[in-house]
């Protein structure tokens, strides 16, 4: 039974795949009678047929060495194309993680959705997300994830757009779209370019073949950067982190799956490439660089939103930027703690402000307040939600940005600096949304707010528990590093750095004697964080005009070069054609007579001109 269970794992993904084509019945063009609700419970039941598979057999793998089970997909004149899937307790665990925080997200969704007709279309979205995580976790080959990435890209534009008769949901679908397709184009440059080099695509034949690699320099440098090109978009970095902030347009269901796991499955192909992206130390400074400017950029310009979806989309990207700096540092184990930490306690505050959103006519956080003694549960998920994403200990990040900050305390202090200014000021935006939120006095817009339905509460309070029990699971799976073995004026500075930046929120939005919006000294400073470091207008300037400009260009020579160029020969030709036919006799003599002529008419011209010289 458990070599069945471990043998049988590659139908996790399969399961929330029938489901989404099972939803394809309840369409309501199809199934007018019983409406589109049961294709959301059809996909709940598979979401957790996949999930209890996944978490029987994560005990058996447990410390478990890992293997490989291949499927082959093409095997045609001597070319063969294997499906890898590695069966261990990491990747194992990942498919439990996927499928549980897909789960509640569909419960979720039943409350959330509960008067929306689009549920089959929307639950078989949410299935063909899952069953691309599912995959990717379980693929052990470069080329099939650069695929099911694909995938998941199809997924999010079509998730974002799903009320798809809105404006800003078109818009942010489709940037969406195109701003991970930027990254896959490069990313696919990176594959095609690598199996050369190295042989294979396989992950752990690839993590072999870079212990004993000898290439050139620049040729890796390039491959490097072509593979950091895709998950760069994946991951929401700079300067393809846009996306993400338009992506909120969507449902809030799919905003908790995409929130807290999608975003990292760039970091996940991250972490399987790292023996190859460390060939190059031009590539690690350039993750390193890339992280930390994105998660210092967006946890300000988080602080500058009025937007409650805004403000905690920025440290979406954050995070992400932190998971990045940890690749480039070689600290994957730091690296994977922080995705499985962080997916959960983002998950929590999602759900958390979901429940905000659907109960208040606004999203402006300037005009909330004053619900702590109206929603005291989704306030009380939200304190433990904000306080498992930052370091305070004893929750999950504070242990995994510990083991990060610890390896460089003393090699890189500039960069230990970053990390926990960082967190300090994550910490300030996560108190200063609950204080705008929750504290003060109620607003015109939450006078009437009471908590959700059983279906969107149930999930943010599980979330919660997890959130809290977090720490207890890390140290049961022997994960967590004893007190004795950390460093403890590390720990001290990383926890003072997470009070410090709740202690200053506190005092400046828990305090009603301190006027509410805050606005800077400096109009011009607030402004340039509240506009996203004017990114937006840097594009406009240079890439859109850019791409602006070369486009009249190639119209202007298309139409007036080209197309007149090919109207003249066009002439030329029917002018002369119509001009011969009368030459046309059907006699010998005539036409050595038109020749003679030609011949002196062109003999006259030549003297002609050798006269005039």
């Amino acid at each position: 039974m458990n070599n069945f269970l471990l043998d049988t794992i590659w139908l996790v993904p399969c399961y929330p795949l029938m489901g989404s084509l099972m939803s394809i019945f309840w369409a309501p063009s199809i199934t007018r009678d019983t409406g589109p609700r049961p294709a959301g419970y059809v996909n709940i039941i598979a979401t957790l047929v996949a999930f209890l598979h996944g978490a029987i057999a994560l005990p058996i793998v447990w410390q478990q060495p890992a293997y490989e089970i291949a499927y082959t997909w093409l095997d045609v004149a001597g070319l063969t194309f294997s499906f890898p899937v590695l069966v261990s307790a990491l990747t194992i665990g990942a498919t439990v993680l996927i499928t549980g925080v897909n789960l509640f997200a569909q419960i979720y969704a039943v409350g959330y959705l509960e008067m929306d007709w689009g549920w089959a279309r929307f639950f078989a979205f949410l299935a063909l997300f899952e069953a691309g995580m599912c995959s990717l976790v379980l693929c052990n080959s470069l080329f099939f994830s650069y695929i099911i990435l694909e995938i998941l890209t199809l997924g999010t534009y079509m998730l974002v757009g799903f009320w798809f008769n809105q404006a800003l949901v078109v818009t942010g679908a489709r940037d969406a779209f195109l701003t991970k397709r930027v990254g896959d184009l490069f990313l696919l440059m990176g594959v095609v370019a690598l199996l050369p080099l190295a042989g294979t695509w396989n992950f752990s034949e690839l993590a072999e073949w870079a212990t004993t690699a000898d290439v050139n320099p620049v040729t890796i440098t390039l491959v490097g950067l072509a593979l950091l090109a895709g998950p760069l978009g994946k991951c929401a970095q700079f300067p393809l982190h846009l996306w993400l902030d338009e992506a909120m347009e969507g449902p809030m269901p799919s905003t908790v799956l995409r929130n807290s796991l999608v975003v990292g499955v760039g970091a996940w192909v991250l972490i399987k490439l790292q023996p190859v992206l460390a060939l190059s130390p031009t590539v690690e400074v350039t993750m390193i660089t890339i992280g930390s400017v994105t998660a210092l950029g967006s946890t300000l310009i988080a602080i500058a939103q009025i937007d409650i979806k805004r403000a905690l989309s920025y440290l979406v990207s954050a995070y992400m930027g932190l998971a990045f700096i940890a690749v480039g540092l070689g600290e994957t184990n730091a690296a994977l703690m922080l995705l499985l930490t962080y997916s959960v306690a983002m998950a929590t505050l999602i759900t958390s402000v979901g429940n905000i959103v659907l109960t208040n006519i606004t999203q402006d956080l300037t005009q909330m307040g004053g619900l702590w003694s109206r929603r005291p549960i989704t306030g009380l998920a939200f304190v433990i939600g904000a306080l498992a994403l930052v370091a305070m200990p004893p929750f999950g990040c504070f242990w995994a940005l510990l083991s990060l900050v610890e390896n460089v305390w003393y090699t890189q202090p500039w960069l230990a600096a970053i990390i926990l200014l960082i967190n300090g000021l994550a910490a300030f935006s996560l108190v200063r949304v609950f204080g705008l939120i929750f504290g003060g006095q109620p607003q015109q817009m939450t006078v009437r707010s009471p908590e959700g339905l059983w279906a969107i509460t149930l999930p943010n309070v599980i979330f919660a528990a997890v959130c809290l029990h977090v720490p207890i699971m890390l140290a049961t799976w022997q994960i967590l590093p004893t007190w004795s073995a950390t460093s403890q004026l590390v720990a001290v500075m990383l926890g003072a750095s997470s009070i410090m930046g709740i202690g200053i929120s506190a005092y400046i939005y828990l305090n009603e004697k301190v006027a509410k919006p805050v606005v800077l000294p400096s109009k011009a400073l607030q402004e340039f964080f509240s506009y996203d470091l004017y990114t937006a207008k840097l594009y406009r300037g240079s890439i859109v005009l850019s791409v602006d400009v070369i486009s009249k260009v190639t119209n202007w020579f298309d139409r007036y070069l080209i197309d007149n160029v090919g109207s003249f020969f066009g002439l030329v030709t029917i002018f002369s054609g119509e001009s011969l036919k009368y030459v046309n006799f059907g006699q010998l003599q005539a036409y050595l007579l038109t020749i003679v002529i030609g011949i002196g008419v062109m003999l006259l011209l030549l003297f002609r001109f050798t006269t005039m010289l």
